[in-house]
């Protein structure tokens, strides 16, 4: 054995040697000039269509059914820009439901990829594990410490199984309480314990029901004017939860609160609506978990709960999607017993890499606050969808329990044409696919076209080309009845 004192281990040589340094500016300098050549939507190549084509039936062997858009990306784009395997491009509008915030081709991310390739620990969990995923966790921690009790976090690797961690916390918390008190419309993950809690009779079809749910109306606009004013609607609801409470006195152990609801409709509450019902649940000793693995980062404030200065109140937290890795944080009060989280598998190494450059690139920024880019981007989303109201009344009839015909909050955004009409939003989604621009719906009844753009890479000048695009589409669907 050598007697040469080591200062770095032979691993973290490698990740500096000159060599490999070079070789990661070099691939994220050659993806940024081969992202650079995507420029515009364009058509498939005909060229590729058969392999396309195939790849498309062997994926529906493996799934056992079709996909629900025919899309598969190549694995190259331009912010908002993404090029599928046949060679068409087309504006990412939905971003995997949120999980390409950061866009396509980001040089930040592709860095992030190249160094995660580095690391010979390619999954980690449990019992084997590089500093990665602490380190985004650490990260996260004190983002989430400036305006709450959070005290540490569990990485997973999906947002239902942060979910369930967090299900698991309150439950061990709050032993024998069974019961989960969660909002209608709500959206919790497709394992069977959140399938139960979410509020989707399709997602939970044939699943036996043995999770306890008491569903509390979520805020609403029209249901507020209807009751005579926000005091009134409030009122109520603190009625409502209390008898739930008296009914099964001891036996809620949590309380989970999208604070902006995602699948149920981008609904946004009020401060004052959400605070009554935390103070219930204090009163009661009933967890306050906050699910914003939907909505973290995309609002006006890094933290839904910032938005609504509500983090004293929380005392479970789950995020995912745009973060790449999963995680669930608690305050020290819910810190679980030794044996109740763990896994073989808390996520990849480019999980808790790119998920890193996320919360660094948020961080650094004048992303957030009524003035800023998030914001300004709401700000001309409504503007575009208000000149399709103008242009096309005959496409924004009223919606059932739907006041405003737009909505959301930064980059969650909505917007209700055909009256919400189930069968008609699906279709203007796979139009607009065909056309060159990819939505996605939510709600359950009114239904509504949503939009998760990647924020980050978005400029505002891609919003007139986007939505003369989805003009053309609607123009399609209404045209054909």
């Amino acid at each position: 054995m050598s007697s040469e004192t080591m200062t770095a281990t032979q691993a973290e040589q490698f990740r500096q040697d000159p060599a490999v340094r070079a070789a990661i500016d070099t691939i994220v300098d050659r993806a940024a000039a081969h992202s650079a050549k995507i420029t515009d939507v364009r058509a498939g190549n005909p060229d590729l269509k058969v392999s396309y084509d195939e790849l498309m039936e062997r994926a529906a062997a493996v799934k056992g059914r079709g996909l629900l858009y025919p899309t598969l990306s190549g694995g190259l784009g331009n912010g908002a820009l993404v090029e599928m395997a046949d060679g068409s491009v087309k504006w990412d509008m939905i971003t995997g439901i949120g999980v390409h915030f950061m866009g396509h081709s980001h040089p930040a991310v592709v860095r992030a990829q190249a160094e995660a390739a580095l690391d010979d620990t390619t999954k980690h969990g449990n019992l084997q594990s590089s500093f990665a995923a602490y380190e985004f966790g650490e990260k996260l921690l004190k983002l989430a410490q400036r305006n709450s009790r959070l005290k540490h976090a569990f990485m997973t690797t999906s947002g239902a199984m942060a979910n369930e961690s967090a299900l698991k916390a309150c439950y061990q918390k709050h032993a024998p309480a069974s019961r989960v008190l969660a909002f209608k419309h709500c959206f919790m993950g497709r394992s069977v314990t959140m399938c139960q809690i979410g509020d989707s009779a399709g997602g939970r079809q044939g699943i036996p029901l043995t999770t306890q749910v008491d569903y509390m109306p979520f805020w609403n606009e029209q249901a507020v004017e209807e009751v005579g004013g926000a005091t009134r609607f409030i009122d109520h609801s603190v009625w409502r939860l209390q008898q739930y409470i008296d009914r099964y006195p001891g036996m809620h152990a949590c309380f989970i609160m999208e604070l902006v609801q995602g699948e149920g409709g981008f609904n946004v509450a009020t401060r004052d609506f959400l605070r009554a019902l935390m103070e219930v649940c204090k009163a009661n000793n009933i967890a306050v978990w906050d699910d914003e693995i939907q909505s973290f980062g995309r609002t006006e404030s890094m933290f839904a709960y910032e938005l609504y200065d509500l983090g004293e109140y929380v005392d479970v937290f789950c995020v995912g999607k745009m973060t790449q890795a999963c995680a669930t944080l608690y305050t020290e009060e819910y810190n679980p017993k030794p044996g109740l989280l763990s896994g073989t598998f808390t996520g990849n190494s480019s999980d808790f890499t790119v998920g890193s450059a996320l919360l660094d690139t948020l961080a650094d920024g004048d992303w957030y606050g009524s003035g800023g880019v998030f914001a300004q981007h709401h700000a001309e989303f409504r503007r575009q969808v208000q000149g399709l109201m103008d242009r096309h009344p005959d496409w924004f009839p009223p919606a059932t329990f739907c006041k405003e015909l737009v909505g959301g909050v930064g980059g969650m955004m909505k917007f209700t044409p055909f009256g919400g009409d189930k069968a008609k939003i699906g279709k203007l989604c796979k139009v607009a696919y065909e056309e060159g621009v990819i939505l996605f719906s939510c709600g359950h009844g009114p239904f509504h076209i949503r939009m998760l753009p990647p924020m980050v890479a978005m400029k505002m000048e891609d919003w007139p080309r986007v939505f003369e695009i989805v003009e053309r589409s609607m123009a399609r669907v209404a045209s054909e009845g």
